[in-house]
């Protein structure tokens, strides 16, 4: 599993050696390709 995609236990976004911003912006990027 690719580091940015662990959240914590109460689904909250965790630490990340980029920052939490980039972090969620990867997410939503992941989420986007898989719904276009």
């Amino acid at each position: 599993i690719p580091c940015h995609r662990v959240i914590g236990a109460d689904g909250s976004l965790t630490g990340y050696g980029g920052g939490l911003w980039r972090k969620q912006w990867l997410l939503k990027h992941e989420r986007k390709a898989i719904y276009d």
